[in-house]
């Protein structure tokens, strides 16, 4: 089952400075209720800013569009969230519910996000959350899962890895949805 799965992966050099470990373990589960909170700092790191000299301030996740991924989160039938925990701490989230915002396709598709702390980013953690998240859907008996991003994030190639296909393309940004 998926919900004590544990994963190893390598890091390169780079990061170990940042993480002090070649080898980092890391298993990925529901979220507790108690941490239901950290999808305020995950809702953030999802925004995806070109200009990392610039970033927006943090209460722009308060704006009604963004809000709305996180609000009241896990008061709704729909709402999903598995996290990926390393050495005990939260490191990433990856979250569904239906709810009416920039990947909306129709009442009966849950909407994606996902996102984990920079350091912990390029390691294969966010494909392996996406892959259980997706598992989970498909046990729930949803039919597809939607998402919306911008046609320059490096997340693309990720989504497309792991089945979602674009399903229109928008002046910047794709809708795509994965057919479950």
């Amino acid at each position: 089952m998926l919900f004590e799965l544990l994963f190893k992966i390598r890091l390169s050099k780079k990061n170990t400075q940042n993480l002090k470990k070649e080898v980092m373990d890391y298993k990925i589960r529901p979220i507790h209720t108690d941490e239901i909170y950290l999808l305020n700092d995950f809702i953030y790191e999802a925004i995806f800013q070109r200009d990392e000299n610039n970033l927006l301030p943090r209460d722009v996740i308060f704006k009604p569009d963004i809000w709305i991924y996180v609000e009241d989160f896990g008061k709704k039938p729909d709402d999903l969230c598995l996290v990926a925990e390393c050495d005990g701490k939260i490191c990433g989230a990856v979250w569904t519910r239906i709810i009416n915002a920039f990947g909306h396709v129709d009442n009966d598709t849950p909407e994606f996000a996902i996102s984990l702390y920079k350091e912990y980013r390029g390691h294969g953690i966010g494909t392996a959350m996406m892959r259980e998240i997706l598992i989970l859907l498909k046990e729930k008996g949803y039919k597809q899962t939607s998402l919306a991003v911008q046609k320059d994030n490096y997340a693309v190639r990720m989504y497309k890895e792991v089945g979602f296909e674009t399903a229109t393309e928008l002046e910047e940004e794709y809708l795509m949805i994965c057919k479950l």
